[in-house]
């Protein structure tokens, strides 16, 4: 008999990106911001999630990815980090996908900047890939070091 796991996917510059999905608490449209000054440039700002203060992360610049087309807004997945829960920005929500355990890949060495740190691994899907994202390694940056290029 095949395990299978079950994750949340997302577009980013339209690639295939996914989170387990019990580490997935929501997911959110977009939602207004509060700048914090004097941080990293990968962390967009602070939400308000029911009176929780949650810190959004956007993915693009974390990824070192294109910005986002202007005029169009992120969607959040809000994922519970080791103590923390904090705020994916990503461009588009995908689907919960059920793959078989068996389909896993390690990280391609053809991967490429920030995501060859941050990408578990993949899964081969029909006609795509999906990329699993390590979200307690992508929330482990320096703030006070910019080494994030655009």
């Amino acid at each position: 008999m095949t395990t299978a796991s079950q994750f949340c996917t997302f577009y980013l510059d339209g690639a295939l990106f996914a989170v387990e999905v019990d580490r997935v608490q929501e997911v959110l449209r977009y939602q207004d911001m509060t700048n914090v000054p004097l941080t990293s440039e990968v962390i967009e700002g602070l939400i308000n999630l029911r009176g929780q203060i949650v810190t959004a992360i956007d993915l693009r610049r974390r990824l070192s990815l294109p910005a986002r087309p202007a005029g169009s807004q992120p969607m959040n997945v809000v994922v519970r980090t080791e103590g923390d829960i904090v705020s994916l920005l990503v461009d588009e929500i995908g689907e919960v996908l059920e793959v078989p355990d068996d389909a896993f890949e390690h990280t391609p060495s053809t991967l490429q900047g920030p995501a060859k740190q941050l990408v578990q691994g993949v899964y081969k899907l029909d006609g795509s890939l999906l990329l699993l994202l390590d979200v307690q390694h992508t929330m482990q940056f320096d703030p006070n070091v910019e080494a994030i290029e655009h």
